[in-house]
């Protein structure tokens, strides 16, 4: 059975052993307009170099109603996202990353998330659309791993004690 994470996508490392990544359309909005070329712009660092290409190369699930296209190894799915995940997690094996509040919420509440990795920036933001929204039952976790980065950013890695 595929092991299914939420997690940020700006920590390279995570992405590096991901097999499948799964965007809401307003995530696949975001960084399709930008990494498809990031390995290209002026001074561009070698980390985001490296990043760009694996995001390319890299298959895609994006889940919307209203998104017509897609490119770069990404393929688009309008039904429901949860009957899909669960079908990609039974059929695929390999590990996937969720990107996007919306579609992280929906797999959180299906209990489809087997691990949890938590990305905090050094800034706070007052608004946007929550990834922890109101669950039926409370996740328990463990903790495997915390990473702090020379910019302020600190990695908790989780895994759901089921």
């Amino acid at each position: 059975m595929g092991h299914t994470h939420l997690a940020s996508l700006n920590i390279a490392c995570q992405f590096s052993a991901t097999g499948l990544a799964l965007y809401g359309r307003k995530l696949w909005e975001t960084m399709s307009s930008h990494w498809p070329t990031a390995d290209k712009q002026p001074g561009a660092t070698p980390a985001a170099i490296e990043f760009a290409g694996r995001w390319r190369d890299m298959p895609k699930v994006v889940f919307s109603s209203t998104t017509s296209t897609v490119d770069w190894n990404t393929r688009l799915v309008t039904g429901d996202a949860v009957t899909e995940i669960t079908r990609l997690k039974v059929d695929d094996g390999g590990p996937m990353e969720i990107g996007g509040a919306t579609l992280a919420a929906a797999a959180m509440r299906a209990g489809l998330i087997d691990e949890y990795a938590i990305v905090t920036h050094p800034v706070l933001v007052g608004g946007g659309t929550p990834f922890f929204t109101a669950l039926d039952n409370w996740v328990n976790l463990s903790l495997l791993e915390t990473r702090t980065f020379p910019d302020g950013v600190v990695l908790a890695r989780y895994d759901t004690r089921r």
